[in-house]
């Protein structure tokens, strides 16, 4: 099983894949209870171009996003499951407010968030577009995210 990845490591491998041509895709999220919605994003994503870098917030990120009961799986086994979907290529955690300085330093071809975000709510949508970089939108699941699975669990 692959590990996730540190900043310098990912530089080291996505360099010369840029040099072949290789397009660089990157999406980010918290990937708490992966389910069928994170499935079909993340193969949407994937197919935009040949490598798949997820940015994984890491548990005290998630924990400032979602509260104190989140996560419920440990980073460290989010990134498991990720690493194991054929479409993931590289798992990188942040714990930043946001994945901007990752995304800055990666530089990726593409930037892809769900449908549920307005172009003007995507963070580092802006930066991909000084250097011609697209940003994507993927239409989501309908009835799938990891919050209606945890309130089924208590409810």
């Amino acid at each position: 099983m692959s590990k996730p990845t540190t900043l310098a490591k990912l530089a080291l491998i996505l360099a010369p894949l840029r040099k072949k041509g290789k397009r660089i895709v990157f999406t980010n999220g918290v990937f708490d209870i992966v389910h069928r919605g994170h499935i079909e994003y993340l193969k949407k994503a994937k197919s935009f171009g040949d490598i798949l870098v997820v940015g994984l917030n890491s548990d005290i990120s998630v924990r400032r996003l979602k509260g104190p009961s989140r996560p419920i799986q440990k980073q460290a086994d989010r990134a498991a499951i990720l690493l194991e979907l054929r479409s993931v290529d590289y798992v990188i955690f942040f714990s930043d407010p946001t994945p901007l300085s990752l995304i800055e330093r990666i530089r990726p071809d593409l930037l892809v968030k769900g449908a549920d975000y307005k172009l003007d709510q995507i963070v580092g949508a802006d930066f991909l577009k000084s250097y011609s970089g697209q940003v994507k939108r993927v239409r989501i699941v309908k009835g799938r995210s990891s919050s209606s699975i945890i309130k089924k669990m208590y409810t």
